[in-house]
């Protein structure tokens, strides 16, 4: 279930963004990204985890670093770092604990970001949008 619901929202956010033209502007998918990128480490905050937050904070710094630098050179770099980010939710509870974590979310956030990463991809190959900065 909870790959289903992350295919589908991720669907319904991307094509909500085309349709409306928020993905026009090459920053759509490089800010999604820095959300997805935050949660882990909202989760933690929620928690009250002292112990996950450096960790979380340090993940986090690497997608963060990765939209950036996409958005400033190639999106074909926020791809990759959505597909790098689906890959860190299937090994992320072997690598922090994080007691805010739910349950669903690694599955959900997984599918999420493969989803996004091959809408934005699929942009990308018809050049609805420009992969290269200008």
């Amino acid at each position: 279930m909870e790959y289903f619901v992350g295919i589908l929202i991720a669907a319904g956010v991307s094509v909500t963004a085309t349709v409306v033209g928020f993905d026009r502007d090459r920053a759509f998918y490089p800010v999604v990204l820095v959300v997805i990128a935050s949660y882990y480490a909202l989760f933690g905050v929620m928690a009250g985890s002292t112990q996950a937050l450096p960790g979380e904070l340090g993940a986090m710094t690497v997608f963060v670093v990765a939209a950036i630098v996409g958005f400033r050179r190639n999106l074909w770099i926020v791809v990759a770092a959505l597909v790098a980010h689906g890959l860190f939710d299937l090994f992320h509870g072997y690598l922090i604990a994080n007691p805010g974590v739910p349950p669903w979310w690694p599955m959900f956030c997984l599918a999420y970001d493969a989803a996004a990463a091959a809408y934005l991809a699929s942009l990308l190959v018809g050049s609805r949008v420009s992969a290269d900065a200008l």
